[in-house]
């Protein structure tokens, strides 16, 4: 073993040697664990301690070796201390990972019959281990465009496997992989569709729970981190020991040739090692004490050791502590730098977002993100809730962070389904959320936009369903929330009746138009355009087969609700009106012209008072100006555009709503209908009565 060098951390292949670097501070000895290819492990111990940093080179180490640490030190489990020899560790900077975890009592650091006693199992052999990398050689080929502005965002949230693993256009061998998602088959159906970026859930490499692998099942979501700088091994169609590396990179690159942005759903709220009666597998045998958060009264006065849970998850990573803050900080350079990533999706933010366990959008995490030279030119959005009561922060995260806004996706919902008392709401959302986003300076484009996400129903159970269905889970059906605000429209699940169909479709399709035409960054859950479902399942976290995989068999897909998400998103790319800047202020944007918003009522006139407050008001107008726009070109010059008027009636009744009399638009074009009454290409004019025959989203460019 050579002395080496204490940076970088993690394991760096060069020619003469690899050098070998972990963080532990508190630890009284360290080795480096190299094994071989039928898993016989040889050992060096690292003599060399800088500034808290285990190091030392050792030459002939290839890439593809795998490798682990193992640590020792005090055993003080109520101060927060776990060192344990025995337990082979995965490397925290690891580029990459093989192998499994196995549910067995040798993965925990304490006897499982004794916790204040440390366990002699050694874990060798049932967890999982790093693989050394060789050098960057990957050909980018200039793929890398510009980012583009959100207000020109379309995100479509996916599941790596999910997405191609019943895929009849990608080769058998390449689905559920990242190869699979860079085949042209989705790249091209995804731009085709109207898509700008793709919002992957986690690839960190992560971990099925041990509860979770006792019943049979395993983490499919992947919201269980271990490794922040690893690509998830299992979604590579050409091996594990380092190949997913490059794997990853070329389905970057082939996205960005389509001109798709990739962001990531990142975990490092919380990792795989749960509770304090977890496993110990990396973080915990570093440095338990300042990886995770403890209560105010911890440690130090042998209180029992627990975590402070801000995930629901067993533990919270403590980003108070310098080092854990460099590993997300570390982890998110690499991503953006190394592995071409355009955005991050930020699971849990506020459980990152404290100092001392208190909520503060001035927290370390937050003021480092936003200082950052290279992350803060990346794409940054937020889930603003955790698992506490004080965790909900909706609308009060700083600029530049965007938003996942569920104020936008419970009143759309409730709209759709006739339980909204009225329609003030509504308007606030399909004009931006102001109410929201416009106090602290940000534009329409900080609320994302979504009716569905990966957790809750697709929009075929949303409209299929009225309650859950989780019994696949294994946990009796109490798992998930009963807050779906669905319609099942008269029948429970999957029916034949060809009236409830089309009800059920045509609600559908009014979500999926609503959804890409209102103001803000639409958020596509995948699948939802063609008829995705779950069965009913509204927390398929666990269920990796068919009930969560994409159908893509045409004569199971809703193609109408594909062809309504496809005009429309349409619409919102060729025209600037659709998709603006500014906040719509309701006032003319030039003297003497025609307010750039205003609302109207069925009747033909604009809104008023009285008719806001209206609880029984189920239809609504929106006027959109296109002639001049808020918003200056990019020059400064002036923009123009058509105006608009768009329709949504959410009530279970024809109406008849008239088009206003007005100097501003006196016709229109059916330029999109979800009424099969009313024709694309139709022409209305100024006082023509317009008939609605249920509920619909009826879009007139002006002609």
């Amino acid at each position: 073993m050579w002395p080496g060098r204490f940076e970088p951390l993690g394991a760096t292949w060069g020619e003469e040697s690899t050098n070998f670097a972990v963080h532990a501070p508190r630890a009284t000895r360290a080795w480096v664990c190299l094994l071989d290819d039928a898993g016989v492990e040889t050992r060096h111990a690292l003599t060399e301690h800088t500034l808290g940093t285990w190091h030392g080179a050792l030459p002939g180490v290839t890439p593809g070796t795998a490798y682990g640490f193992r640590l020792d030190g005090p055993w003080e489990p109520a101060a927060g201390s776990r060192f344990n020899p025995a337990k082979l560790l995965l490397d925290p900077y690891a580029r990459a990972i093989s192998g499994r975890l196995v549910p067995d009592a040798s993965v925990y650091a304490h006897d499982l019959a004794d916790p204040g006693q440390r366990s002699d199992l050694d874990s060798a052999g049932q967890v999982p281990v790093a693989v050394v990398v060789g050098p960057d050689t990957f050909d980018w080929g200039g793929e890398r465009p510009r980012r583009q502005r959100w207000r020109d965002t379309v995100i479509y949230e996916l599941h790596v496997k999910g997405m191609t693993a019943l895929h009849d256009r990608v080769p058998e061998h390449l689905r559920g992989t990242y190869a699979g998602l860079a085949e042209p088959a989705v790249t091209d159906y995804l731009r085709d569709l109207g898509v700008t970026a793709v919002e992957l859930l986690p690839v960190h490499h992560f971990l099925s729970e041990p509860a979770v692998t006792a019943r049979g099942l395993v983490n499919y979501w992947g919201y269980n981190s271990i490794g922040f700088f690893a690509p998830h091994a299992a979604y590579s169609s050409t091996g594990d020991r380092g190949a997913q590396v490059t794997e990853f990179k070329a389905m970057v690159r082939a996205f960005h040739t389509a001109g798709i942005e990739v962001y990531l759903d990142v975990v490092y709220n919380h990792t795989a090692e749960a509770g304090p009666d977890g496993p110990s597998l990396a973080f915990r045998g570093y440095d338990d004490l300042g990886f995770y958060r403890r209560p105010a009264d911890h440690p130090g006065d042998g209180v029992e050791d627990v975590y402070w849970d801000a995930t629901g998850c067993g533990n919270t990573v403590d980003t108070d502590d310098p080092f854990a803050l460099r590993v997300i900080l570390d982890s998110l350079r690499y991503w953006t730098e190394e592995m071409h990533v355009d955005g991050f999706r930020f699971d849990l933010l506020p459980a990152l977002s404290r100092t001392d366990r208190e909520l503060d959008m001035r927290s370390r995490f937050m003021t480092a993100v936003g200082q950052d030279p290279v992350l803060r030119g990346v794409k940054l959005i937020a889930e603003p809730w955790d698992a506490t009561m004080d965790g909900y922060n909706v609308g009060n995260c700083p600029p530049p962070w965007v938003e996942w806004n569920d104020h936008y996706r419970d009143t759309m919902r409730d709209f759709w389904r006739g339980r909204t008392a009225g329609i003030r709401e509504v308007a606030t959302r399909l004009a931006g959320s102001s109410d929201l986003y416009a106090d602290d300076g940000r534009s329409p484009y900080a609320s994302v936009n979504f009716v569905t996400a990966h957790d809750g129903f697709t929009v075929r159970d949303l409209v299929s369903y009225d309650r859950k269905h989780n019994a696949a889970n294994g946990e009796d059906d109490r798992d998930g929330t009963d807050g779906n605000r669905s319609s099942n429209h008269g029948v429970e699940g999957e029916t034949d009746d060809p009236d409830v169909l089309a009800r059920r479709r045509r609600t559908a399709a009014n979500l999926m138009a609503t959804l890409c035409l209102s103001n803000g960054v639409p958020m596509i859950t995948a699948g939802d355009e063609r008829g995705r479902t779950q069965r009913g399942n509204n927390n398929a976290y666990c269920q990796d087969n068919e009930i969560s995989w994409i159908d893509w068999r045409s004569d199971d897909a809703w193609l109408d609700v594909y062809e309504v998400t496809k005009a429309a998103l349409r619409l919102r790319r060729e025209h600037p009106a659709l998709r603006q800047r500014h906040w719509f202020e309701g006032r003319p944007t030039m003297t003497g012209g025609p307010k750039d918003l205003a609302w109207l009522h069925p009747a033909g006139r604009e809104m008023t008072t009285d008719d806001w407050h209206d609880e029984s008001l189920r239809t609504l107008g929106m006027f959109v100006l296109g002639t001049p726009l808020r918003s200056p070109g990019p020059r400064g010059e002036q923009q123009s555009d058509r105006s608009f008027v768009l329709y949504f009636h959410a009530g279970p009744d024809p109406v008849d709503v008239v088009l206003p009399t007005n100097r501003w638009a006196r016709s229109g074009e059916v330029v999109l209908s979800t009424d099969p009454g009313i024709t694309h290409g139709a022409t209305v004019t100024d006082g023509q009565v317009l008939a609605l025959s249920g509920p619909s989203v009826v879009v007139l460019r002006e002609t």
